[in-house]
């Protein structure tokens, strides 16, 4: 037993000695694999260099050594494209106006909120009119008398019977008391506040039991026909843009499309956004409402004989821009000059012809020259 735990330290020692061992042979291992690994990352650079200069000397060279590459194509168009303006606009109404107080008096009732929609001739508010309504019964009963004497007079008179002064007098009592009886009424109408056209009431100024005076401010009123659309637009587009022209409109909302017109062009910029206002004509339509949100699409530019190209197959380098296009089964880098782009095309102004054959899928794979294999899809 003391035989063994002699051994012990030595049994010990040895283990310590292999693991040590063991740990520097990974070590070592791992410096070699990261050695090898750069000096295998300087070939592969090396290689590129030295084949991209073969490229540029020799052609014959490129297509013996670049593998062809699996590609899809486009087509260049030719023919009518058209450019437009998209701007945000919203929805306004010619009828939104500022209902006042015509005559004096305490608010007895204010039947209507804000947001409510009413029809025409209905009852938005009714002012304390006890007073006048007291001056018209007592202006009938005196009106009474007056038609009773005239009448009188007016049968006298055709009997020849007292003087022309008597019945003149008779009828202007009459005729003057009933103006006053009229324009009583016509005061006793403007105490009941109804709304002028249908539409929406957008604010409610007056409250229950407030004494409000002739001009008083008490409701503010949109109506719902005579709708427009006004939107800003940039100052760049000023002599682009007239009377007339056709717009494409989208109301996201309630997702509908229309084609209308430019009703009016602003004749001011607006020096804070640089911009001016546009109208458009809005015709007659139930689902859209003043201040709903529309997007206009207006026509800027129009080419009936232009190229264009997918505007993604476009790439830069310092030289300009450029684009693959694929002959005899060889990636040709062809410089291009840019026009304008809308709805994911590019107008090209020069470097293609519209016959031309583009690469699509795998267009950032290719290169100048490249062998290039079309899919069959």
């Amino acid at each position: 037993m003391n035989a063994t735990y002699k051994f012990l330290p030595l049994i010990a020692l040895a283990l310590v000695g292999i693991s040590c061992a063991s740990e520097d042979g990974v070590e070592a291992k791992k410096a070699e694999l990261e050695k090898l690994k750069t000096e295998s990352n300087e070939i592969t650079n090396q290689i590129k260099e030295l084949e991209a200069e073969l490229i540029q000397l020799d052609p014959e060279f490129a297509k013996a050594n670049h593998k062809s590459i699996l590609i899809t194509t486009a087509q260049a168009k030719k023919g009518r494209f058209e450019h437009y303006v998209e701007v945000t606009g919203s929805v306004l109404s010619k009828k939104n106006v500022s209902i006042s107080a015509e005559t004096s008096g305490r608010i007895l009732e204010v039947p209507a909120m804000e947001g409510m929609r009413v029809a025409k001739g209905e009852v938005l508010a009714r002012i304390d009119s006890e007073s006048i309504q007291r001056s018209i019964d007592e202006l009938e009963n005196t009106l009474d008398l007056a038609t009773t004497l005239f009448e009188k007079q007016d049968r006298l008179w055709k009997q020849q019977i007292g003087t022309e002064v008597q019945y003149l007098e008779a009828k202007n009592r009459k005729e003057g008391l009933e103006r006053n009886l009229a324009s009583l009424k016509t005061e006793l109408s403007k105490s009941v506040i109804r709304a002028p056209f249908s539409g929406t009431i957008e604010t409610v100024q007056v409250r229950l039991g407030e004494l409000v005076q002739p001009g008083a401010p008490m409701f503010q009123f949109v109506g719902e026909s005579d709708l427009f659309i006004e939107a800003d637009i940039s100052e760049s587009y000023v002599g682009v843009l007239a009377k007339g022209d056709s717009v494409d409109v989208n109301f996201p909302s309630i997702n509908k499309d229309i084609q209308t017109k430019v009703s009016a062009v602003g004749a001011i910029i607006n020096p804070n956004n640089r911009t001016f206002k546009v109208e458009v004509y809005l015709p007659n339509m139930p689902m859209v409402k003043p201040n709903m949100i529309s997007v206009l699409k207006i026509q800027d530019y129009e080419n009936n004989n232009a190229v264009t190209v997918p505007s993604y197959l476009i790439l830069s380098d310092n030289k300009g821009d450029y684009i693959f296009v694929v002959e005899e089964g060889i990636a040709k880098k062809k410089y291009v000059e840019r026009g304008k782009t809308f709805d994911k095309d590019t107008e090209i102004l020069a470097g293609l012809e519209g016959n031309e054959v583009l690469v699509d899928k795998g267009f950032r794979e290719v290169g100048d020259n490249f062998n290039v294999n079309i899919a069959q899809l």
